[in-house]
């Protein structure tokens, strides 16, 4: 897929996958779901989900270092300040639009347009909640999320996955 293709496609997902509710207790069932998921494959991943900044649900499995959680802040900190994926914001900014940087009123080093973090739009209120993972390469953690997320809300992925990267 061309950097353009993929930015149509994660706009797509964010549209498909909003949520009416998400309760504690629905992030909780969520966050055990990928947890589930990640054990099953033997990946090493760091799996957190937070409202508003705070922390529903937080797991770092076997092979993740102390840098994984720091990605995930700085992923986080990227869905909050765009409303948008961590990806797509990447994706943005190889086409060609403007970096993350001290000329957005940005620190890069808070930042990381990177897969993986991804905004979870509760209908009637707005984006508040971020689904986000690392510890494999950037669009493999933003397809776990993707998978997991569909899996969930019970949302058929193949019509909205991302295809091979070009």
């Amino acid at each position: 897929m061309t950097i353009a293709e993929d930015i149509e496609t994660l706009k797509r997902q964010e549209e498909a996958l909003q949520f009416d509710h998400l309760s504690d207790e629905d992030a909780w069932a969520l966050g055990s779901l990928m947890r589930a998921r990640a054990v099953e494959k033997g990946l090493p991943l760091v799996i957190d989900i937070r409202v508003a900044g705070r922390p529903l649900f937080y797991t770092a499995l076997p092979g993740t270092t102390p840098d994984n959680p720091e990605w995930v802040r700085r992923k986080v900190n990227v869905v909050m300040r765009f409303h948008k994926c961590s990806y797509r914001v990447g994706r943005e900014i190889a086409a060609g639009s403007m970096p993350l940087d001290q000329n957005r009123g940005v620190e890069p080093v808070d930042m990381a347009p990177h897969g993986g973090s991804f905004p979870i739009h509760v209908r009637g209120t707005g984006i508040v909640v971020t689904v986000t993972v690392s510890g494999i390469p950037q669009r493999e953690d933003h397809r776990f999320v993707f998978e997991c997320l569909c899996e969930y809300l019970g949302v058929d992925p193949a019509p909205l996955a991302l295809g091979p990267e070009e």
